[in-house]
């Protein structure tokens, strides 16, 4: 039978709701002022998109330690939490509702943005990558990656900790939850992917172990906040740097039926970017079977195949990215059939830093 649902149904499950299906998907902006605070025009910047059913932030480090690129606002400070306050009110006062993205990185760091620390990760092993750090003339590029430590018992569980406490920070901040960032090749992904993780210990080895890091992480946030405040993002047909493991989907199957019980708000794929492979309808119908909680999709969806994807009941809600940046708008371009601004090259030069231009000064349809 056809899912008569539509990107602008109201959607409820396990205590989350949400007033459309239409998702602001987590997007670094690199707008951070001294002490990994947030901009304050990061309030306008949100408010601004507060029509999506749920905005999730741009990844948010839990720890100095966690972070991988410069500029990018955390969530450990009483000084972050307050920067955060005024981002969160804004949303709220539009009837919006706005998820933490909790972040860290793993491997993918230098020691310059891990504030002098060697970057953690499952094994030592490096990855040939760079991030966005500081350059020799000081100006702001790609910089490449230091070689990691294995994470000790004792690391692993100071890094959950860390989850949790930035879990309740995010609560204080004015968040309605948090999304944990198990995707994209940083921590969480790579002690789930074998060929980054190399461990002999309880964290490594057969997939149980390999997606014991994830799933007690979750379980303690969900313990502090509750389920119906923490999602989940993974990206298992996603590969990052030189990570390109083939088990992956059938790891995220099994760490699915372990998380179903837990009832989070929602699990997240993250698809369709970096190097990708297209997620077969077979494999949708699997996960649906083993999941039967809300699911999250996003990887450079149009309205149409969103609307698809809802009718066949693989996805509940549909994030966008990019087109959420140039169209604060969004859902009322979508909904009335406006047309959308496209991504200039101009518009993509301002992703990342700055200030107010390519960040707040979009203009709506109407205007």
């Amino acid at each position: 039978m056809k899912n008569t649902a539509t990107l602008f149904t109201p959607f409820s499950a396990n205590g989350f709701e949400v007033s459309n299906r239409i998702v602001m998907a987590p997007m670094t902006r690199a707008r951070s002022e001294a002490g990994d605070v947030i901009t304050p025009l990061a309030a306008t910047y949100y408010g601004q998109r507060a029509t999506a059913g749920l905005i999730i932030s741009e990844g948010v480090p839990v720890s100095e330690a966690a972070r991988g690129y410069v500029k990018t606002p955390g969530l450990y400070t009483e000084a972050q939490v307050a920067g955060w306050k005024p981002v969160t009110a804004a949303v709220h006062a539009k009837g919006g509702k706005i998820f933490a993205q909790l972040w860290h990185v793993g491997r993918r760091a230098t020691t310059e943005t891990t504030g002098g620390s060697t970057p953690l990760a499952p094994s030592a092993t490096k990855i040939p990558d760079k991030v966005y750090g500081t350059l020799a003339d000081g100006s702001l590029g790609m910089v490449e990656t230091d070689m990691p430590i294995a994470m000790s018992l004792e690391a692993i569980t100071s890094t959950q900790e860390d989850f949790v406490r930035a879990a309740e920070l995010a609560l204080e901040a004015g968040f309605d939850g948090v999304e944990i960032h198990g995707a994209h090749g940083y921590l969480f992904d790579q002690f789930m992917r074998s060929d980054a993780n190399h461990r002999s210990d309880d964290y490594g080895g057969n997939t149980a172990n390999r997606t014991r890091f994830t799933l007690e992480t979750v379980q303690k946030v969900v313990a502090a906040i509750g389920a119906h405040r923490v999602g989940l993002r993974i990206s298992p047909f996603l590969s990052e740097g030189d990570s390109a493991d083939p088990t992956m989907p059938e790891t995220a199957l099994y760490l699915m039926e372990q998380l179903n019980p837990l009832q989070l708000a929602y699990v997240h794929l993250s698809e369709n970017v970096a190097n990708f492979r297209e997620i077969p309808d077979s494999y949708r119908d699997k996960l649906r079977a083993r999941y039967q909680h809300p699911i999250i999709v996003c990887g450079n969806y149009t309205q149409e195949k969103a609307t698809r994807i809802l009718e066949k009941n693989w996805a509940d809600m549909v994030a966008f990215g990019r087109p959420f940046i140039v169209n604060p708008d969004l859902v009322l371009r979508m909904k009335n059939g406006y047309p959308l601004r496209e991504v200039s090259e101009t518009a993509s030069s301002s992703f990342y830093g700055g200030g107010a231009q390519g960040y707040i000064d979009y203009d709506t349809y109407n205007e």
